[in-house]
């Protein structure tokens, strides 16, 4: 019987230590863990920097692939603009090969209608010379028969007669031939002025499609000229591009390159805040003994809220101050020897428990776990330790440690955590 009550009784004593053991792992675990969580964070804000400036790149390389896009589009609406212009070019060469051809057929009726007008009217004038001379023929004759009439017989007088009856009519026939080849040549004169009309409405038409060919040809080569600068730009663009292209590729190398250095530098200041943070709490173990009331649960420093102040108020005594002095003496010279380069801080967290408090000085429970903290922070100020070094939060009940309704429970609850980190 001795020895059960024995066993159970050493059994009661190593649970405590047990779970003590269990808390500090569990408190190394999220020490770690929030360790690796501020340096993702660190990293994150890095690589948020060097996304937005990548995403700038893109962004540029975007408009220029936009940019390059539209002088694509111009240069197809350049491209049909010229197809365009040489269609009615060509349309144009046709017209006027055809205008060309019909003033050269005009030409060569003219030039043959000329030629007949001028043989009828040679013939006319010969005609005109016949007909002259069968009049001179003719007052001859009639000087002659009117002579004849006074000196020879009737016999003779009609002979005459029949002879200048015949001479009537051949100038009769003649002056016949002459007004036929005079209508004839008013309707040569009327054809050749319609033919000369035709003519100069050709060259006239054969004019302006020459201005219209001058014109198509200069706007050709105005296309020409503006197609070749499209070129030249789309060739710049492109150029620009590969640029663009060569260069984020060679950041996103520096990005990955930085991100591996980063993580590298995170981890020697994570190293090099633990060699000090180890420092501090083992300098503080030494000083404090194995106190029950203040102890070190991973990487914190958890101090009993009865050692620094009485039941619902947030000053501190000066007992509470004789607790908390090596504290910070022993901050103080650690943080000396702490580089510049570490951003380091001391937390200081308020909790209690999670009975409700409500008094004149406090309504609940956070504003007396906030208080609390604030006092300790003050406190460490007017010790000699920066205030921008410092940090105060206030948790309520909101993270108890021991989750039990009951006394001892409420005990271990109601604490001020100390905690040194990086900022």
């Amino acid at each position: 019987m001795v020895t059960q009550r024995t066993s159970r009784r050493s059994s009661i004593d190593i649970w405590p230590g047990f779970v003590d053991a269990l808390a500090q792992l569990l408190m190394v675990i999220i020490f770690i863990l929030l360790v690796f969580t501020a340096g993702q964070f660190s990293l994150s804000e890095v690589l948020s920097g060097r996304n937005q400036a990548l995403q700038q790149l893109q962004q540029q390389v975007n408009e220029l692939g936009d940019l390059l896009a539209m002088e694509r589009r111009a240069k197809e609406d350049l491209q049909a603009s010229v197809a365009d212009m040489s269609s009615q070019l060509k349309t144009s060469l046709a017209e006027h090969d055809r205008l060309t051809e019909r003033l050269r057929d005009a030409d060569a009726t003219v030039s043959a209608d000329k030629e007949k007008i001028e043989l009828q009217l040679s013939q006319i004038e010969s005609l005109k010379r016949d007909l002259e001379a069968l009049k001179s023929v003719r007052a001859d004759l009639e000087a002659k028969v009117a002579a004849l009439v006074q000196q020879q017989a009737p016999k003779e007088l009609g002979a005459l007669r029949d002879r200048t009856k015949e001479l009537e009519a051949r100038l009769a026939a003649e002056q016949e031939r002459t007004s036929l080849a005079q209508k004839e040549i008013d309707a040569r004169d009327v054809r050749l002025r319609e033919l000369g009309s035709r003519a100069d409405k050709a060259d006239h038409a054969l004019t302006a499609e020459k201005e219209i060919s001058r014109a198509a040809l200069a706007r050709v080569d105005q296309l020409n000229t503006q197609l070749a600068a499209l070129r030249d730009q789309l060739s710049r663009i492109a150029a620009a591009l590969d640029v663009s292209e060569a260069k984020v590729k060679e950041q996103q190398g520096q990005i990955v390159e930085l991100g591996k250095r980063l993580n590298l530098a995170l981890v020697n200041k994570v190293e090099q805040l633990a060699r000090y943070r180890s420092e501090f709490f083992g300098r503080l173990r030494e000083i404090l003994g194995d106190r029950p009331d203040i102890r070190v649960v991973g990487d914190r420093f958890v101090f009993q809220s009865e050692v620094l102040f009485a039941p619902g108020s947030a000053e501190l005594s000066d007992d509470a101050k004789k607790q908390l002095a090596p504290v910070i003496a022993t901050l103080k010279e650690v943080s000396a020897k702490i580089p510049p380069d570490i951003n380091w801080m001391l937390r200081v967290d308020g909790h209690t428990d999670r009975r409700p408090i409500s008094n004149p000085q406090f309504a609940s429970n956070w504003e007396l776990s906030t208080a609390r903290a604030i006092s300790v922070v003050r406190f460490a100020i007017d010790e000699g330790i920066p205030d921008a070094r410092l940090s105060a939060a206030g948790f309520a009940d909101k993270q108890p440690i021991d989750a039990r309704n009951a006394e001892d429970a409420y005990r271990r609850n109601r604490r001020i955590e100390l905690k040194l980190t990086e900022r």
